[in-house]
């Protein structure tokens, strides 16, 4: 993969933008870098802060030749190449299924992919949002949030950052569009995260609530969660918490 890196002072959304130019055929390693985002977004429509120089505001398109029900993989990859990303900085990372980086239980990272479909096929936009100070925090996050600066005591640009993430990203996706692609990534993830067996957590659905056990991923990187009658459920999206941080 070929990166061609494309920086903006302010921008409403690097996903936005970066899916906006997959759809006028953008290539695959195109990258959205943004000092600042006026509606940047997290899942399920949520709100991103995104203050000038306090994160790093990146999206990337790719066009993966996969079969569609292997794209959700595409978000523990990231999960797995910012991790990698964050540890070159003196930051050891737990990934939260599916799209969250924690720091002590504290958020540093977000991952937002999305698909879009394009003249050239489909693409897929992923968006990755890293704390690089916490200065600028609203009180509405300022305990349930960290940063790269909070944690090392050291202040880190976006493009420091940037460089090394790309270079994972090129890493691990060659690695998840390999034929033994899924497995791997999935046994990456699981060497990086506590989430992936014996958490007791909950799971808020669409449509209701699931508690239990974390029990191990499926093919396609769904979580599989014991309940207290033993029946597994197979969660492909929704969002977790630990029950023991639940008061």
């Amino acid at each position: 993969m070929n990166f061609t890196i494309q920086r903006y002072d302010t921008l409403g959304s690097t996903n936005s933008e970066a899916a906006d130019q997959a759809r006028r055929g953008a290539t695959e390693g195109l990258c959205i870098i943004a000092d600042r985002q006026t509606a940047g977004r997290g899942r399920n429509g949520r709100t991103w802060i995104s203050e000038s120089d306090s994160g790093l505001y990146f999206s990337i398109v790719l066009r993966p030749r996969s079969s569609a029900e292997l794209i959700p993989l595409i978000t523990l990859m990231t999960g797995v190449a910012v991790c990698d990303t964050l540890l070159e900085f003196g930051v050891k990372a737990d990934i939260k299924w599916v799209n969250d980086l924690l720091v002590n239980g504290r958020k540093i990272c977000g991952i937002l992919a999305e698909t879009v479909d394009t003249p050239l096929g489909l693409a897929v936009v992923v968006g990755i949002g890293v704390n690089l100070t916490s200065r600028n925090f609203p009180d509405e996050i300022a305990e349930t949030a960290t940063s790269i600066e909070a944690v090392t005591g050291r202040r880190y640009s976006a493009n420091e950052i940037a460089e090394p993430l790309t270079r994972y990203i090129r890493y691990f996706y060659d690695i998840l569009m390999s034929a033994d692609g899924p497995g791997e990534t999935i046994s990456n993830w699981r060497r990086r995260s506590s989430f992936y067996s014996g958490k007791p957590v909950r799971v808020r659905l669409a449509n209701g609530i699931v508690e239990g056990e974390t029990a191990g991923l499926e093919e396609n990187g769904a979580l599989r969660v014991k309940t207290p009658d033993g029946s597994v459920k197979i969660i492909q999206a929704g969002d977790v918490e630990l029950l023991r941080e639940i008061a």
